[in-house]
């Protein structure tokens, strides 16, 4: 895949930011803007190097998946398990010319259906046309071998131009209640009006949201959301056309055959890793799937009783509904688990369990704006997570995971690096009061290739899965390599199915437990 080797500045303090229509707000005095300015500034470089600007002419000229060619480098009747098996890409246009540069994103996975195995595979970019691609052949069987060409270079390069581009790609419709009747008016991240706004601005942490205000009707009666994608398009007619879905995910190794891999050396058996726990260093596969179970490479996981390993605990599960699929099911294993009515409506309504005979209590909460969902939701307690963690008291007994980057993926990058950088801010100040407390941050899960990449496509999640790692790096918690684990599943759906999210729970339960 892409920029594996993206190393960012560790620790970053809050970024102020400012937009043309807010008035002067008192500043976090622990960080000047500028010293922010330039560390956001910094990231933002780097990343620009790692996407250089790709402009083409004609469609002809980008990678072809049909086109390119893929060699097992010293091909064998019989592979042994534990082996690698290295594959040389070289990429071409769709003239059948060698392209001379790098930087398509690729997506590399072996799997065996009738064992429910998959794992993802390495992708080194020679930045020259030319890929290794490395598969750790975790298990024996008939293994298919896969190479999508998610999106050419060209194509990935329009993308990140296109991203930084604007803010309008969804929009908001705010609802404000007038008396016995409603008002809805434009809302957004960035209003660019000269109407009297309404400003819901953090003033710590500069994140804001706007709306246009209605006519008699004060700013705080502001109770329901919601988003509907704007037909607004920063990409040309010929960029928008490597975005068609028959273009998008398509298959480098269609006509390969899969590869038999044996138990060739049964009485040398591997050392049992250690148990997976905090601060383990990662690796790319970060593991394998087989039986349906996830296997991680650098540690183990044991089956954990679900209800014994909760006892006494309070889990917070905060952020998208990707962190909401544990909630339901947590409520849908443990029997004992009651939900607690907090009358609220919609689907993102703040759901708190308890089981008042172990003392488990389990809590999910939605993260602040952007929130994209074509139903109304209530936002008369919406609240930033860092101000969630700010209020969490913490200790050993306290869990806290944090998912967000789905609904950030139509905006601009530098919304997500800030929000990301004010929940690493909380988590630093919550671990320096309580050391103790477990904090677990799961990463984003890949999602369905549909034709609306210049919104959704994995290309944005996996700059964000790259920046979330990066920023979270210098404190002490768990991650949940959501990313991974989703591609070596295949599910291709940004709400995986239930065996999924219950191996995805089984790592945070090993971590506790």
């Amino acid at each position: 895949m892409l920029w594996t080797a993206l190393k960012l500045p560790i620790s970053l303090p809050h970024w102020n930011f400012f937009m043309k229509s807010c008035p002067e707000a008192p500043l976090n005095p622990v960080v000047s803007p500028r010293k922010t300015e330039l560390r956001i500034k910094k990231i933002m470089e780097k990343l620009d190097q790692l996407i250089p600007n790709r402009p083409f002419t004609h469609v002809t000229s980008t990678t072809s998946a049909k086109q390119s060619r893929a060699t097992i480098l010293n091909p064998q009747d019989t592979y042994c398990r534990g082996d690698q098996l290295d594959v040389l890409l070289e990429v071409k246009d769709h003239l059948g010319r060698r392209k001379q540069y790098g930087g398509d994103f690729l997506r590399a996975r072996m799997s065996s259906p009738a064992l429910k195995a998959g794992a993802s595979g390495k992708v080194t970019d020679f930045n020259n046309g030319t890929y290794l691609v490395s598969f750790t052949l975790f298990w024996a069987g008939k293994v298919s071998l896969s190479l999508l060409l998610i999106h050419p270079s060209e194509g990935v390069s329009a993308l990140w131009r296109a991203r930084k581009q604007g803010y309008d790609r969804v929009i908001f419709t705010g609802q404000f209640a007038n008396g016995t009747s409603q008002v809805n008016s434009d809302c957004a991240l960035f209003l660019n009006s000269s109407t009297e706004l309404c400003e819901y601005l953090d003033t710590r942490d500069q994140e804001a949201f706007y709306c246009v205000k209605p006519q008699h009707v004060p700013c705080a009666a502001l109770t329901h959301m919601r988003s509907k994608n704007k037909n607004v398009s920063y990409l040309s007619k010929q960029e928008r056309s490597l975005f068609e879905r028959s273009n998008v995910g398509v298959e480098i190794m269609e006509k390969f055959d899969a590869i038999t891999v044996s138990n060739c050396n049964t009485e040398k058996t591997a050392p049992v890793p250690k148990k997976c726990k905090f601060g383990m260093t990662s690796t790319v596969p970060s593991g394998h799937v087989w039986k349906d179970t996830w296997n991680p490479v650098s540690c183990s996981l044991a089956p954990i009783e679900m209800k014994e390993c909760l006892k006494g605990k309070f889990v917070y599960l905060l952020g998208d509904s990707t962190i909401r699929q544990w909630m339901e099911y947590f409520k849908s294993s443990i029997n004992t688990l009651k939900s607690v009515d907090l009358h609220e409506t919609g689907k993102f309504q703040h759901q708190f369990g308890v089981d008042l005979d172990k003392n488990i209590k389990i809590q999910w909460q939605k993260h602040g704006y952007p929130l994209v969902g074509s139903l109304n939701f209530s936002v008369k307690e919406i609240e930033y997570l860092a101000r969630v963690i700010d209020r969490i008291g913490g200790e050993k007994n306290t869990i806290i995971v944090i998912s967000l980057g789905q609904h950030f993926r139509p905006f601009p990058i530098d919304v997500f690096i800030q929000r990301a950088l004010n929940i690493h801010d909380a988590v630093q100040r919550l671990l320096l009061r309580s050391p103790d407390t477990m904090v677990i941050i799961k990463a984003e899960n890949i999602r369905e290739m549909h034709n609306d990449a210049e919104r959704f496509s994995d290309f944005h999640g996996y700059i964000q899965y790259l920046a979330i790692k990066d920023i979270f790096q210098d404190l002490n918690v768990g991650i949940i390599d959501a990313w991974d684990i989703t591609i070596a599943y295949g599910t291709n759906d940004v709400h995986p199915p239930q065996s999924v999210v219950k191996n995805q729970i089984n790592i945070m339960l090993n971590f506790i437990c």
